[in-house]
């Protein structure tokens, strides 16, 4: 029976296990500055982003591992969800489920990203094996609480750790602005959302081109 079962094992096609391209954490913020309505525009957002069928196929082709943190305040950071491996169709589904579904984390609190990066950095060590570590910090506002953003950039560097971001933005380019200058990574990009309902799109764009093989 074992010959049989070795014999029929050398048979059947190889299949490389194949490596994990990214590991995307998504840093969102849910500071004072965001109310209910817009809290589920973001997670609505991201959910429906992770039903695109182009982010599905670059997720799964590229075994890429998801996660979401929620932060505000210096001692208010959570990890929502977990590393996840995107392995297959089904196991994108059942992120984008959780992320539609996640309780908000924090309310009433300030902003204070140098703080969320430093936690955000720390969760890469049990996806160490993904050849881009990258976090992906979204805002609608500047730092009014913590350390030095500035300084936490150079640390992701020195790691090798991209920061990217999307800027939510009431008017004007402020957040953007700010972002580029003290958040995202010299290998980073900033995508502009113009006021919430326009998150949806910026983050799948921003998803898109973060675990593409051609874009990213």
């Amino acid at each position: 029976m074992l010959l049989r079962a070795a014999l029929l094992a050398l048979t059947l096609p190889f299949e490389p296990v194949r490596a994990c391209e990214t590991a995307l954490l998504l840093a969102i913020d849910v500071s004072n500055s965001i109310d209910v309505a817009e809290y589920r525009l973001q997670t609505d957002g991201l959910a429906d982003a992770l039903r695109d069928p182009e982010i599905i196929d670059a997720l799964v082709q590229g075994q890429v591992a998801l996660a979401v943190v929620q932060w505000s305040g210096v001692d208010r950071q959570e990890l929502t969800i977990p590393w996840e491996r995107m392995t297959s169709p089904t196991e994108v589904e059942l992120f984008s489920n959780r992320a539609r579904v996640m309780p908000r984390a924090f309310v009433m609190s300030d902003t204070a990203p140098a703080e969320a990066i430093t936690f955000s950095i720390s969760q890469f060590d049990s996806v160490r094996d993904c050849r881009r570590h990258i976090i992906d910090v979204s805002g609608d506002g500047t730092a009014n609480a913590g350390a030095d953003v500035r300084r936490l950039r150079t640390e992701a560097e020195r790691r090798g750790i991209t920061i990217n971001g999307i800027a939510i933005e009431s008017m004007g380019l402020a957040i953007t602005g700010f972002f580029q200058r003290a958040i995202i990574t010299r290998d980073g990009f900033v995508i502009t959302a113009r006021g919430y309902r326009d998150y949806p799109d910026a983050i799948r764009t921003k998803i898109l081109r973060e675990v593409s093989r051609i874009f990213g």
